[in-house]
């Protein structure tokens, strides 16, 4: 079963203007959602979210799901100027330039993860921070896509999140962001404009989220009554998770985004920010 939520009220009429939008989408085992955008005006115009009740085990079970939705949703089937990909996974890693060779992908990944002789390995640009993100995209998906759209362009939503973080943090202090999806979390810390720390952990519990916070302070020696904290993603005051960081961590924001789209949607301006994060 699939949970659709279209937050926007307005956005059938304003997609029937099909010329001069611009598509994008993000995929997870949890589900994708996708905006469009007027590429005049650069500004979202549309915003709609499928959320899976259960994560898929496999990027072909997700696959399925995709087509499924694809032969359902008539805004994914406009004709659209421009179309970018976001795949999000725990499959990547950050490699500075000056180490980076593009014949020995594969090896990076495998100090930190489990790879496949058939698994593709792509790589993003990150030229603010003068290095590489290693990862494996949904291979069926983007093939997929290809037959539905033709050529795209395809990101790492670490790479997404990265670049927007960077636009957004200017403090001389160690700040950590953490982005919350529904089995698993990112984890960025920035100082000075520059990567301190990137990575993504996988929760069962509230505990297992906690521990993967501390962790990462303890290790980057950051004083929790001093350093501040973050939230974007599938996260609210009420929550536990956000409980829970309160009674560990003293200074917990959530990161919002300035995109007008928000006002005239149901959801907090926090949350979905790797698409809408502005």
């Amino acid at each position: 079963m699939i949970e659709k939520a279209v937050q926007k009220k307005s956005s059938k009429n304003l997609l029937k203007k099909t010329k001069d939008i611009a598509l994008s989408i993000q995929f997870s085992l949890d589900g994708f959602s996708f905006c469009v955008s007027d590429i005049l005006t650069k500004k979202d115009i549309f915003f709609t979210e499928y959320i899976f009740d259960t994560t898929q085990n496999s990027p072909e079970e997700l696959c399925q799901q995709i087509e499924t939705i694809f032969k359902a949703d008539l805004n994914l089937q406009l004709e659209f100027n421009h179309v970018n990909v976001i795949h999000q996974n725990k499959l990547s890693t950050l490699v500075p330039s000056k180490y980076f060779d593009e014949d020995v992908l594969t090896e990076y990944l495998n100090f930190n993860i489990k790879t496949l002789k058939t698994d593709f390995v792509a790589f993003d640009e990150l030229t603010g921070i003068d290095a590489k993100n290693v990862y494996v995209p949904y291979v069926n998906i983007n093939n997929y896509l290809f037959q539905n759209f033709g050529e795209f362009d395809y990101k790492h939503h670490h790479t997404i999140l990265i670049e927007k973080l960077l636009k957004t943090a200017n403090s001389n202090e160690s700040n950590m962001y953490v982005n919350v999806a529904k089995n698993s979390i990112d984890i960025i810390v920035l100082k000075n404009s520059t990567i301190i720390f990137c990575n993504s952990f996988s929760y069962d519990s509230k505990e297992d989220f906690m521990y993967y916070i501390l962790f990462t302070a303890e290790q980057l020696q950051l004083n929790t009554e001093e350093f501040n904290l973050y939230f974007m993603g599938k996260i609210h005051l009420d929550d536990e998770l956000y409980t829970i960081t309160y009674n560990y961590i003293k200074n917990v924001l959530f990161l919002e985004s300035k995109n007008a789209i928000f006002k005239e949607l149901d959801i907090s301006k926090h949350s979905n920010y790797i698409l809408l994060g502005a």
